[in-house]
C-alpha cells in the first residue's frame, strides 16, 4: 500500500530466496533450496558455478532485490563466495535502506 512501509526481509528469507534464484537461473531442475549448503563455495569445487553462472546469478539478483554489487573484482568475488555471503551483502543494503521486499511466491 501507498506510504506503507516495507516488511524486512530475515537472514533466513534471503538465503531460500537466493537458493531459488540460483536454482532458477542456472536451471537446476532437480535440485531443491535444502540441497544447497549455504556455506558451500559457489564457485568449482562447491556448487559448480562458471563465471558465466556467476554473472547470470549477479543479474538475477539484481532484477529480484534491485540491488548491484559496486565492488572491484576481488570485492565481488568475496560477495558471490557462497550463498552466505551474499546473504551478508543483501542483509548489509538492506540496512543502508534498500528495499528487498519478500517474492510473491516466497
Amino acid at each position: 500500500m501507498p506510504g506503507e512501509a516495507a516488511r524486512k526481509l530475515t537472514r533466513e528469507e534471503i538465503e531460500r530466496e537466493l537458493k531459488v534464484l540460483i536454482i532458477e537461473a542456472l536451471k537446476l531442475d532437480e535440485t531443491t533450496p535444502e540441497d544447497i549448503d549455504s556455506e558451500a563455495p559457489l564457485a568449482s569445487a562447491g556448487i559448480g558455478l562458471d563465471s558465466i553462472d556467476v554473472l547470470e546469478l549477479a543479474m538475477a539478483v539484481h532484477r529480484r532485490f534491485g540491488v548491484t554489487s559496486q565492488g572491484d573484482d576481488e570485492a565481488n568475488q568475496q560477495i558471490y563466495a557462497s550463498v552466505r555471503s551474499l546473504t551478508d551483502f543483501l542483509e548489509r543494503e538492506q540496512a543502508s535502506g534498500a528495499t528487498l521486499a519478500p517474492s510473491e511466491t516466497a
